[in-house]
């Protein structure tokens, strides 16, 4: 089981930089931990590329189905206060942003604070470094 930061998990859904990746990754290990919010942020990183010009409605529509079956097949850990706390722990150690966040505090939810040697799939740079220092082992190794 791995858990995927919301960054990794939209390239599951449209064509982008470490789509081929992501898949081999979930190919490995198709066993999906996710934080409840990741559906919010898919969907917000779904409507910028909607409004950007990058997804036209069909492929808008295309895509918020496929990854609506992403979230169905994974397994979420759902919100508690020990992930308020940590979350709080971890603003005030690493230069996050709330959900990002809010998002390693589930991560560490699911490791039961035993963090060493479980793997956190994730793409987006600052929260790479973060989950590394937190003792994950960080899948891609390189970007």
């Amino acid at each position: 089981m791995r858990f995927w930061d919301s960054s990794a998990l939209i390239p599951l859904v449209v064509g982008a930089d470490g789509s081929s990746v992501m898949h081999a990754l979930l190919a490995e290990d198709p066993d999906l931990i996710i934080w409840w919010g990741s559906g919010v942020e898919g969907a917000s990183a779904v409507h910028r590329l909607r409004r950007e010009g990058v997804l036209g409605p069909l492929e808008t529509a295309q895509v918020q189905a496929g990854f609506a079956s992403v979230l169905d097949a994974a397994n979420v850990v759902e919100p508690t206060d020990a992930i308020v706390a940590t979350s709080l722990r971890l603003l005030t150690a690493h230069p996050l942003r709330a959900a990002d966040s809010l998002q390693l505090a589930a991560a560490f939810l699911w490791t039961q604070d035993h963090p060493a040697g479980r793997d956190f799939v994730c793409l987006d740079a600052r929260l790479r470094v973060a989950a590394a220092l937190e003792g994950f082992r960080i899948l891609p190794g390189t970007l």
